[in-house]
């Protein structure tokens, strides 16, 4: 504490321009008799004022302030917010989610709350990690990624019915990151990319990134609606499907088994590659079909991750596929990452293979069903509607009252420090404009169903004038 206090004191010298860019600070005796702490908590508060790029250290001189740290403390809090006004884009509801306020409702975002999560496996794990020997602590893990965890995935894809040895599994820091590999191994600017409407926004955002032609396909309670799926896929020629088969995103919905035998016939025949997301899979009650079970790595691509139900600040995921594919995208990790993230590889290897993730999986699973349940009584009351009821996991989408513009709706709320996620940044045709998808972990706060209220209120009496 005194260490954070000598840092603020001088962090609010440089910004009320008692100390300038060049000046001398006072010395570490002085400072410290004058904030009558010690010498060594003066030398500490220095030293990481200097690693943060403040100050700079003269050998024999002193500590200077450096000619970059004017403009730096300049920058002022209410500059480091979200932009609030931006266009709701598909970054909008991932910008206001993970730059909200520490008190802030997040109902819009797409994780769970950390109380939620297995914090003490996780201490557990780090400590033990803590007086590991020096490979896993300071080395470069194998491109790969950790044997023992590959191994582990593939029994528990197998739990699902789909086969993948080790050599067939490549592990990455995120789902994200695997979709981002896999559009730099497969896509050329200017290649159409299938995806469901609505779908997750990410989807969007990264695959402009790399350029790609977007053409979206209605999504059912059932998966894609087939007859479109085969017509765009005639007509547009595209190179990739990227999908949720399990539990949908932002949907809810689970591929029933009749459409993903045609979606396979149709990718077959028409020559393309399917990217399977299944993010989601340890939220299932019951295994859903996947894609990659019925397909053996023929022509789809497998991903997961355990940001949702371990950690998403130990970010780990990993891509099943054929070996030569998974070959090429050894070969582009190394050119991109270079070695892998081995202590997070780790940190996941030592939680799940203690007993007690499987544990942790039956409580949430439960805990959500209850959330599940709540939320869509006290959302029905408000007169918002849910498009299915949802089997397992965390989302409900869901139709607002009145044809009501759910953007309208979610700047409103965000206002009182209510972070919602309005439908269209899920389509990519925009036909979601009066849909809203609901995190129901992210909605026990009781305030989160009034300032709901009071925006759908606003927005009533908006329409009325």
């Amino acid at each position: 504490m005194a260490t954070t206090m000598v840092m603020e004191t001088v962090r609010q010298r440089i910004a009320g321009r008692a100390l300038l860019p060049g000046g001398k600070l006072p010395s570490i005796r002085k400072l410290a008799a004058v904030l009558k702490v010690s010498t060594s908590t003066v030398v500490e508060a220095y030293d990481r004022l200097v690693g943060e790029g403040l100050l700079c250290a003269r050998p024999g001189s002193g500590f200077y302030v450096t000619q970059q740290a004017g403009a730096a403390m300049a920058f002022s809090v209410a500059d480091a917010g979200p932009k609030r006004d931006r266009a709701v884009d598909p970054f909008w509801v991932s910008r206001q989610s993970l730059e909200a306020a520490p008190g802030d409702a997040k109902p819009g975002c797409g994780w769970l709350p950390p109380d939620w999560l297995p914090e003490d496996s996780v201490r557990r794990a780090l400590r033990t990690l803590s007086r590991a020997q020096n490979p896993i602590l300071s080395e470069y893990g194998s491109p790969l990624g950790l044997t023992p965890l590959r191994n582990l995935i593939g029994h528990r894809m197998a739990e699902r019915g789909i086969a993948a040895s080790p050599d067939q599994i490549l592990l990455m820091e995120s789902g994200t990151q695997a979709i981002d590999m896999l559009c730099r191994l497969l896509l050329q600017p200017g290649d159409t990319v299938l995806v469901d409407d609505p779908c997750y926004f990410n989807f969007h955002a990264l695959l402009r990134a790399h350029r790609a032609r977007i053409v979206g396909v209605p999504y059912t309670p059932s998966g894609p609606d087939t007859d479109a799926f085969a017509r765009v896929v005639e007509e547009q020629r595209p190179r990739l499907y990227i999908t949720n088969s399990a539990i949908h995103n932002p949907t809810g919905a689970i591929l029933s088994p009749v459409a993903a035998h045609r979606v396979l016939k149709l990718a077959e025949a028409n020559d393309v590659i399917i990217i399977e997301d299944d993010i989601f899979a340890d939220l299932e009650n019951s295994p859903a079909p996947r894609l990659a079970a019925f397909d053996g790595f023929d022509r789809v691509i497998h991903i997961g991750s355990f940001s949702k139900t371990l950690s998403a600040s130990g970010r780990c995921g990993f891509i099943a596929a054929k070996p030569e594919w998974i070959d090429s995208l050894t070969d582009l990790k190394i050119a991109t990452t270079f070695g892998g993230g081995r202590l997070t590889a780790e940190l996941v290897y030592a939680v799940l293979s203690d007993g007690s993730y499987r544990k942790h999986l039956e409580t949430l699973r439960q805990r959500l069903a209850k959330a599940m349940h709540s939320s869509a009584v006290r959302l029905k009351s408000l007169g918002i509607t849910p498009w299915i009821d949802p089997q397992a996991g965390m989302f409900l989408w869901c139709r607002l009252p009145d044809e009501m513009d759910a953007t309208d709706v979610a700047r409103a709320a965000l206002g009182r420090g209510l972070v919602l996620a309005p439908g269209n940044a899920f389509s990519l045709s925009q036909t979601a404009r009066s849909f809203m998808r609901f995190n129901v972990a992210q909605m026990q706060a009781p305030a989160v169903f009034d300032i709901l209220r009071d925006a759908l209120a606003a927005q009533r009496g908006r329409d009325i004038a």
